[in-house]
């Protein structure tokens, strides 16, 4: 039997060329479900397209005209009116990192971070120390790491009460972790506009939310004010959170995963062994 090299080589293209398509459409999507604003715009641009499809299919005329009109020149407003956040979009796929977390944490690892960090946050709470406190997971923080002081420092709950300590030149800004160890101080990131958040609430509260709308940091944030925790997370600002709250979230959310897609399988296998019996 005769290999053609030429047809060999015309197949690999097509699977190279495919496999890129299928790569940029996964990150898209990945993307997408980590950032906020990302999905709006998504979802507008999707229900624009489906609108398009219905008065096609219905022969609505007028719909269709302005459809074709929006969908023209659709993309050139988008840039427009969207501008800072397809920037910080471009930012973030370009910190994005292709194998997650810089350090995936063994189970001691992972204990002794919960362990320090719930310490320290129940200390800042009870003397109303105010705090912000960001774990980095799979979408890298780089950028503002580049911005702050760097310290490169074991996690410790005494070191952490002593950079949010009121004499620190560093307690104003938000602390950076990664891994296990305390990256940076110091850190500013951006405000969240959102309606949602309450306006009592001050800079490190709409900061912690700016930064887990963009990313999927964990941001815990201590009220210098009343002393509550809160923690923004994919989008969303948890308030008034016990300290048990906060040590169970922290242990579910660092869990890699691979053991939480483990336990899901371990779940289904139980309801369907209750179902056959």
């Amino acid at each position: 039997m005769i290999i053609n090299v030429s047809t060999v080589l015309s197949i690999l293209r097509k699977l190279a060329d495919i496999s890129l398509v299928w790569l940029i459409f996964y990150f898209i999507l990945k993307n997408i479900r980590n950032n906020v604003k990302l999905s709006l715009i998504f979802k507008g641009v999707a229900f624009v397209i489906i609108l398009k499809f219905v008065s096609d299919w219905c022969g609505f005329t007028t719909i269709g005209v302005l459809l074709d009109y929006i969908i023209q020149w659709g993309p050139i407003s988008l840039i427009i009116i969207f501008q800072p956040e397809i920037r910080t979009i471009l930012e973030q796929l370009g910190r994005s990192q292709l194998l997650g977390r810089h350090k995936v944490l063994t189970v001691d690892e992972r204990e002794h971070l919960v362990y320090e960090m719930v310490n320290a946050i129940d200390y800042l709470r009870k003397e109303r120390i105010g705090a912000l406190i960001v774990i980095e997971r799979d979408i890298s923080l780089g950028n503002y790491i580049d911005k702050a002081k760097k310290l490169y420092a074991d996690l410790s709950s005494d070191l952490l009460i002593a950079i949010f300590y009121e004499g620190n030149p560093l307690h104003d800004g938000g602390v950076i972790i990664q891994g296990d160890r305390i990256t940076c101080a110091g850190a500013v990131f951006p405000t969240s506009n959102s309606q949602k958040l309450n306006r009592r609430l001050g800079t490190r509260h709409r900061a912690a939310l700016g930064l887990a709308e963009e990313t999927d940091a964990i941001c815990i944030v201590v009220s210098e004010e009343t002393g509550r925790v809160s923690i923004a997370l994919k989008g969303e600002m948890l308030y008034n959170l016990t300290i048990d709250d906060v040590r169970m979230m922290l242990i579910d959310e660092l869990r890699p995963k691979q053991d939480i897609d483990n336990d899901y399988e371990e779940i289904d296998e139980e309801d369907i062994y209750e179902e056959d019996n």
